[in-house]
């Protein structure tokens, strides 16, 4: 980003904002109707837990409705009184599938254009508590912040903060309508990165009222919120907004996507649902739910030129990311995340990718493309990421193998299957009878690995082997698997020629 986009972009998030926050945590504020907790905006009441102190449904923005689809967020309007934070608010507009049960996001149902919120799980009693900032997944189309609960993080002395974020040709959509609009340095078309940058700036002004230190914030996400943790570590001005970083199976290398190609794609959608020679006003007069049902397939940050002008990948490689302790990772079964749709990266296989990969070349086609697929979308990439960051603060580089007890016996660790680990959450999706003891264990050892970097920066997992730092030079990982293990040039030839293959395209000037 250039100096005056960046101007711009904080002038436009700053505006009308008063800071009015509560000194302390929120042992103080109490009703019959639940903690408060006060805002910059009103007061919230949330409600006691088990394990901690939650508010849903508090907004970090004004509704993104009417006129303001489509623009940057503003400040949310105050409120007078204490406002009801007790349960979830709507998640952003995506399809569901209507007979009750989740999407992949895990949501079903409740879907509302006015979904800036976010949701807060604090320890009780809490006082400048390390905080957790919560990107969900979703390949930018499905997902919201209050899905994935937070409750155990705050019962380990973290305040875990959940964000929506808009998504799907809502979150990430140009026209050349909306371009002419926002002028000639004015942001457009990254609506849900500029809805995360909002959420941080919001929790940098508001979250000691829970009783975090925003001081001391680790922002993590998975997929589709992994991939917005590297585009926000690529832009300015989130610099200070974050101290440590989490990517879990968020790739590490994106292919450049400028204005115009988005812009083109736009114009498509627009067709898609009736309108030629679109205004920004027709554009906002469309159904949400018809620009989603007409809109796909890729909803991923891009190149607008004002406030995102590079790739994660082309910041990492030009040393322009933030120095802060980093972890990332992928999961042994990432191949199930092939498709019809991405034929191009399944079968992308060059003499030099083969001669790389003799055992799976020996066991057929379909052997070798899924290897090949994991290694060049996650592995490669990941190792990459770790390698570039390690020249600064430590990065720390994990693999995921464990398989819980009721999908064996399967024989790799699917897309997503870490979370229920890492958030130590199996009682909210998973009947109690599918848990094994094994599991337990492995969840509590897997979730204090993350709660040790939110409170230390440096990932001591209770058990097992110590986790050693990411360098070249030594390339040694954490399998995190039934024992976990440290091993030393994991798939390094396989890896190399995957850097070697990739890199080159991904950095070259357009």
């Amino acid at each position: 980003m250039r100096r005056t986009a960046v101007s711009h972009w904080s002038n436009v998030l700053a505006a009308g904002i008063a800071l009015a926050l509560a000194s302390g945590g929120l042992g103080a504020a109490a009703t019959n109707d639940g903690p408060v907790a006060r805002t910059e905006a009103g007061r919230v009441a949330g409600l006691v837990q088990s394990q901690s102190v939650t508010f849903y449904n508090i907004p970090y923005a004004a509704p993104p409705t009417g006129e303001r689809r489509w623009r940057p967020p503003a400040a949310p309007a105050r409120w007078r009184g204490v406002r009801d934070a007790s349960t979830p608010g709507p998640s952003c507009p995506q399809q569901v599938p209507g007979n009750g049960r989740p999407n992949l996001g895990g949501v079903t149902s409740g879907t509302d254009e006015d979904c800036l919120q976010v949701t807060v799980f604090a320890p009780k009693r809490a006082r400048r508590a390390p905080v957790m900032v919560w990107i969900h997944g979703g390949s930018h189309r499905t997902g919201a912040g209050w899905v994935t609960s937070g409750a155990s993080f705050a019962r380990d002395g973290v305040v875990l903060v959940g964000v929506n974020y808009r998504l799907g040709p809502l979150g990430t959509f140009a026209h050349p309508a909306l371009t002419a609009e926002a002028g000639g340095s004015g942001p457009t078309g990254n609506y849900g990165l500029m809805d995360q940058i909002a959420a941080l700036r919001w929790v940098r002004r508001n979250i000691a009222a829970f009783g975090g230190d925003p001081d001391n914030v680790t922002l993590f996400g998975e997929s589709a919120g992994g991939v917005s943790v590297q585009f926000l570590m690529a832009q300015p001005e989130t610099r200070g907004l974050f101290h440590k970083v989490v990517i879990q199976s968020g790739a590490g290398w994106y292919r450049p996507q400028d204005l115009a190609e988005k812009s083109a794609r736009g114009v498509e959608i627009a067709r898609a649902v009736g309108l030629e020679q679109a205004t920004a006003a027709q554009l906002r007069g469309v159904p949400a739910d018809l620009l989603i049902a007409k809109a796909c397939c890729e909803f991923t940050p891009f190149q607008d030129g004002r406030m995102v002008t590079r790739t994660p990948t082309q910041a990492f490689a030009a040393g322009g990311m933030p120095d802060v302790p980093l972890i990332i990772g992928w999961n042994s079964g990432e191949d199930v995340l092939m498709s019809p749709s991405r034929p191009n990266l399944a079968t992308k296989v060059t003499p030099e990718i083969r001669a790389a990969y003799p055992e799976e070349a020996a066991a057929g086609e379909t052997v070798l493309a899924r290897a090949n697929f994991s290694d060049r979308i996650m592995g490669a990439p990941a190792r990459w990421v770790a390698a570039r960051a390690s020249s600064g603060k430590p990065s720390w580089l994990y693999y995921f193998t464990y398989v819980a007890g009721r999908f064996r016996p399967r024989p790799t660790a699917w897309h997503a299957d870490e979370i229920d680990f890492v958030f130590d959450g199996f009682d909210q999706w998973v009947p109690p009878g599918s848990v094994s003891e094994e599991d337990r264990a492995k969840a509590a050892q897997t979730h204090s690995c993350w709660v040790a970097f939110a409170k230390s920066g440096i990932p001591h997992c209770d058990g097992g082997p110590a986790w050693p730092a990411y360098h070249p030079t030594s390339d040694q990982l954490l399998e995190i698997g039934r024992e976990n293990r440290v091993v030393t040039n994991f798939r390094k030839p396989q890896l190399d020629a995957q850097e070697r293959l990739s890199l080159p395209e991904l950095l070259a000037p357009r």
